[in-house]
């Protein structure tokens, strides 16, 4: 009886694929192993095992499989299902939540090899001088790499020359797998047993004499030895003995000392817990109580505590349970940045249990994470990191806690899937059985809404721990003070008193705006002309610590302008401000304040968002100024003021959230203040100060705030009540994007009639010179989710056949932000 496995490539492909098994084979492979398999004429892929079966394909013969790359499934069960529905829901293919679910090390894929043919015989002077380099090399090495053959040339177009001496059969082309994922390994030493007696140590001594170096390592040895039997690491002998590494190794060539490796994690705790009691007060006990009770009935929580009120103690003592259980907990977080913090204050209670997965995580670092939890093992139990926490291979998940669940960074905008962390969370939580609580200070519409028709148990904190007063908000009218010229550079009067009076008490400062760089626009006083990105239909933005203008969407650059591109005038001066402007305005202002600032351009490194922000905690910075990092659930004790530079650039964005996103931020980067006894202040600079949403903020009215959007919301058909699909249409020729965006928007209206909007160009319309435009499709409350996006997946099947439109490409986004 043939056996044959259905596999999940990492290819953008709707299908899964079947390979041919031997009866050996469907023996030991299992669903979630990975196999390597050729695909096409001569790559080879990683492919997971998602189901065995003796059924062959009706329209292919099916290839065999090339190798098992696992002795046991590295994707569990409830990981292919969590996957299927991802997909489903997402309107993407299973290989793009495979890509995005396993570090990159597990993809194996092969890379081309070249070598020369076996008993070749062609004439030199037949060859180019390229292909003659290229065999001229190969005479020298027995195979090369495409990436050596690109710097042996010089050049990143090498594919035509390999074809050439193809075709000419000087060469042949081979795949070869490599595996990316390498053990970390360090170096141990230990003296041969032959030399442990005490006369053989003596004897050794004498005849090392007249090596002096060589003979320090050796009383080294002897001493860090002596009370320990622990093995002795290479580096720790070598540091402490002053000698180098060569000297060490004449020692392990004479067979003194013997060499040996052990693997060892590159991630892990290695300080002390700190295992204090959480001692809550009656509000937050109050909550703790009703959240425990919820979870017994089995319903997704919403925590709506305002800031400072003790959310994350709440968080602690629900995973200390969860683990008294033996499951695992899962705590998302929206930023890198946040994470900073919050594994410090969870190793100290947790230690060694507790281990961090995000981006910024090396390809190795991510492996072993996802090894620990796999094996469920003791360091596996609580992880903590941003969105693709979700994919790991929980194995008996018993919680998750999302914390500022209103974030926008839990969307994953580019590339497929583009889920949300938050809502994938929810159904990962019930395939598991397991709590899951969602927590801000300024829940989303949606979750509210939810919460509010019963959907979600809600729980609500109003007060702040300790009994501390929220912060005393304070609207400045920048329009006035421009009129009445009180203002200096982009400080107000009152800002710039406010900012003495805490330096004087020797308290920190928080400056909030939303913009990085030094200036979002440069303009000629003459003729009004602009630089432009080349490739984007954006304004270049003035970066003055390197004296560019950089664009921010697709990374082109060029030196700052001294005079117009467009008239030569010499007459140039900046618009509008980022976060670099604010810094160097305050450096002129407050010369004797230590000031740094944290945005996208200084936190790049792995480790810099925790530099600025151990630096902020330990007190060496007074003043902060930040981008929306600095608003997400950040506790510093000292800060007592907080300026929002500029409020009106939130307001005025092209988006039905906008005016929920600017509350939640201005609300969030607020409760930064004031955390301790002493009532924090917070100035919000603004050219409008009776707009409904600054009125709200200033009155930290969230229950108005709502009732307005819902209704706004309500009477445009927007979330809760419809549901959003956004269709972008891209591609390098304009009128074909145009055209396939109308052909599209017609099929579309054809079925959904008045509930399609569009074809629109969105704000930024061309981005790394392709052209974009969006369709919008509202799905009512009554109408079925499923059906309409079988209809739009088969809409787009109809699209691809279509000839004109093979160059232009469709990306779905469900549920956009």
């Amino acid at each position: 009886m043939a056996y044959f496995a259905d596999l999940i490539l990492p290819l953008p492909l709707d299908k899964r694929f079947t390979y041919s098994l031997s009866d050996a084979e469907a023996e030991f492979i299992c669903e979630g192993m990975r196999l390597a398999v050729q695909f096409g004429k001569n790559r080879i892929y990683t492919g997971i095992v998602a189901k065995i079966h003796q059924n062959p394909p009706q329209v292919y013969e099916a290839k065999p499989i090339h190798q098992i790359l696992d002795e046991k499934p590295l994707v569990s069960l409830h990981q292919l299902k969590f996957w299927s529905w991802i997909s489903h829901y997402y309107l993407c293919s299973e290989g793009e939540v495979m890509r995005a679910a396993l570090p990159g090390a597990f993809l194996l894929e092969s890379e081309s090899i070249v070598k020369l043919r076996k008993n070749f015989d062609f004439p030199e002077e037949k060859l180019n001088d390229d292909e003659f380099l290229v065999v001229e090399a190969l005479q020298r090495q027995s195979s090369m790499k495409i990436q050596e053959i690109q710097e042996l040339l010089d050049r990143k177009s090498v594919l035509p020359v390999i074809n050439l001496l193809v075709e000419k059969e000087v060469v042949e082309l081979n795949q070869e797998i490599y595996e990316q994922y390498k053990p970390k390994e360090v170096r141990f030493v230990r003296l041969r047993s032959e030399f442990e007696a005490e006369a053989a140590m003596h004897r050794l001594l004498d005849e090392l004499s007249n090596a002096p170096k060589q003979r320090e390592i050796l009383l080294t040895y002897f001493s860090l030895t002596a009370n320990s039997r622990k093995p002795l690491k290479a580096k720790t002998l070598c540091d402490k003995s002053g000698a180098t590494s060569a000297v060490l190794k004449s020692l392990v060539k004479k067979g003194i000392f013997e060499e040996y490796y052990e693997q060892t994690d590159r991630v892990g705790f290695k300080g002390e817990t700190f295992n204090k009691e959480i001692i809550f007060n009656k509000y937050q006990q109050q909550a703790f109580d009703q959240i425990k009770s919820y979870f017994a009935e089995e319903q997704v929580c919403l925590l709506h505590g305002v800031t400072s009120s003790g959310k994350t103690e709440i968080y602690i003592r629900l995973i200390e349970d969860v683990l008294k259980t033996g499951k695992q907990a899962l705590y998302l977080l929206p930023e890198i940045a946040l994470t900073t913090q919050l594994i410090k204050r969870l190793q100290d209670y947790f230690g060694d249990k507790v281990l961090v997965y995000h981006s910024r995580y090396s390809l190795n670092e991510r492996v072993e994470v996802y090894k620990h939890v796999l094996s469920n093992s003791e360091k596996g139990q609580i992880i903590i990191g941003a969105r693709s926490c979700i994919f790991l291979p929980f194995q008996n998940l018993g919680l998750i806690v999302v914390d500022e669940e209103h974030e926008t960074t839990f969307k994953q905008f580019d590339p497929a899937p583009r889920y949300h962390a938050r809502d994938a969370a929810v159904v990962l939580a019930a395939q598991f059985k397991a709590a899951i609580l969602l927590g801000s200070a300024t829940p989303s519409l949606e979750s509210y809404f939810n919460a509010d028709h019963n959907k979600y148990a809600l729980v609500e904190l109003n007060r702040r721990y300790g009994e501390v007063l929220m912060p005393d908000m304070e609207v400045v009218d920048i329009k006035t003070a421009h009129r009445k010229k009180k203002m200096t550079g982009h400080f107000s009067e009152r800002l710039i008193e406010e900012i003495k009076e805490s330096l004087e008490e020797e308290e920190q400062v928080i400056l909030f705006q939303n913009r990085r760089g030094f200036s979002p626009i440069l303009e000629c006083n003459t003729c009004g002309h602009s630089p432009q990105c080349p490739n984007c239909d954006v304004s270049l933005t003035y970066h003055s610590h390197n004296n560019q203008l950089r664009c921010h969407y697709c990374g082109y650059h060029i030196a700052m302008q001294q005079k117009c591109m467009a008239c030569g005038s010499d007459e140039i001066s900046t618009k509008g401000f980022g976060t670099e402007q604010v810094e160097t305005e305050l450096r002129a202002l407050f010369p004797d304040a230590r000031i740094a600032r944290m945005d996208q351009d200084t936190t790049r490194g792995k480790h810099s968002y925790e530099k600025i922000i151990t630096a902020f905690e330990n007190f060496e910075t007074d003043i902060l100024v930040g981008t929306q990092m600095l608003t997400k659930g950040l506790d510093f004790r000292k800060v007592n003021l907080v300026g929002i530079m500029n409020a009106d650039n939130l307001l005025n964005f092209p988006d039905f959230r906008a005016h929920e996103r600017s509350f939640q931020l201005m609300q969030q980067v607020a409760g930064r203040s004031g955390r301790t006894k002493k009532r924090g202040k917070v100035l919000i600079q603004t050219y409008n100060p009776y707009h409904r949403i600054i009125q709200q903020v200033s009155t930290g009215n969230f229950s108005e705030m709502y009732r307005e959007q819902l209704e706004e919301r309500y009477q445009y058909k927007y979330p809760p009540y419809f549901r959003l699909i956004r269709l972008t249409v891209k591609s390098r020729d304009f009128s074909k994007t145009n055209d396939a965006a109308a052909w599209l928007a017609t099929a579309l209206e054809k079925v959904f009639e008045r509930f399609v909007l569009g074809p629109e160009f969105p704000p930024v319309a061309r981005i790394r010179n392709e052209y974009y435009k969006n369709i919008l499709i509202k799905i009512p409350q009554k109408q079925s989710l499923g059906k309409t996006k079988a209809m739009v997946h088969r809409i787009l099947s109809s699209f691809g056949t279509i000839a004109a439109f093979r160059s232009v490409r469709v990306i779905i986004n469900v549920d956009p932000q």
